[in-house]
């Protein structure tokens, strides 16, 4: 098992499509995704913690007009993503060997248009509070990187992650604004953002055991309609 590791690893090192520790670009990548890494100014667009990368792969092949890229700290997950990739060609698909928490290191801020967070750990200790995806300090992080009026999704199966996401972390800031809401994606009318793409996760979770997948779409609204906001709470 840890030889394989170790040739996932060295393999994912010598991939052209993946930026991470040792390589000269992931000095120089925060900033410069669209001159140096894919070489147009298509919209990019971020999975967070992407594990084998399948949103990666799967909103590649759909929108070739945009850029994706894959973040997660484990180079033999994202060897599968960044193989695939490499194999059909998918010069718009891309991935990041990095901790998420230390994201605004290699992005400038309003560098991304969209973030999608697929299946993430749900953290459900009361001490890994911080560690959650969707906990505050990771909220004003997404909140400098995206362009004013891009788009954050949030997809689980995990009901405690959902429900503190949008019941407590939500309420608790005023910049906020959900677009779409589901507690059951496959049953609702919003089935046509799947995009018929199911991570191993989903999968497993969903068709083994039973659990609804949970949705929500949200974006940052601007610090002055915030203030305004605040204003009138005042007055």
């Amino acid at each position: 098992m840890a030889r394989q590791k170790q040739k996932k690893f060295a393999q994912v090192a010598e991939r052209p499509n993946v930026v991470q520790p040792g390589k000269p670009i992931f000095e120089t990548i925060k900033g410069n995704w669209h001159q140096e890494f894919f070489k147009n100014d298509n919209p990019i667009t971020l999975e967070l913690a992407c594990g084998r990368g399948e949103y990666t792969v799967g909103l590649a092949r759909i929108f070739s007009e945009r850029n994706y890229i894959g973040i997660d700290v484990k180079g033999d997950r994202i060897w599968k993503g960044s193989g695939i990739a490499l194999y059909e060609g998918l010069t718009n698909a891309g991935f990041l060997r990095i901790r998420i928490l230390d994201i605004e290191q290699f992005f400038q801020e309003g560098e991304v248009d969209e973030i999608w967070i697929t299946f993430p750990d749900p953290r459900p200790r009361d001490r890994d509070e911080k560690r959650r995806l969707t906990y505050s300090r990771f909220l004003d992080i997404y909140k400098r990187l995206l362009r004013p009026g891009g788009t954050m999704h949030l997809k689980t199966d995990n009901t405690g992650l959902f429900d503190y996401t949008v019941d407590e972390v939500f309420p608790s800031r005023k910049d906020i604004q959900v677009n779409i809401l589901t507690r059951d994606l496959y049953h609702s009318e919003y089935m046509h953002l799947h995009h018929g793409i199911r991570t191993r996760y989903e999968a497993k979770f969903h068709d083994e055991a039973g659990e609804d997948i949970k949705y929500v779409q949200w974006q940052f609204l601007p610090e002055a309609e915030v203030q305004s906001t605040r204003t009138g709470e005042t007055d």
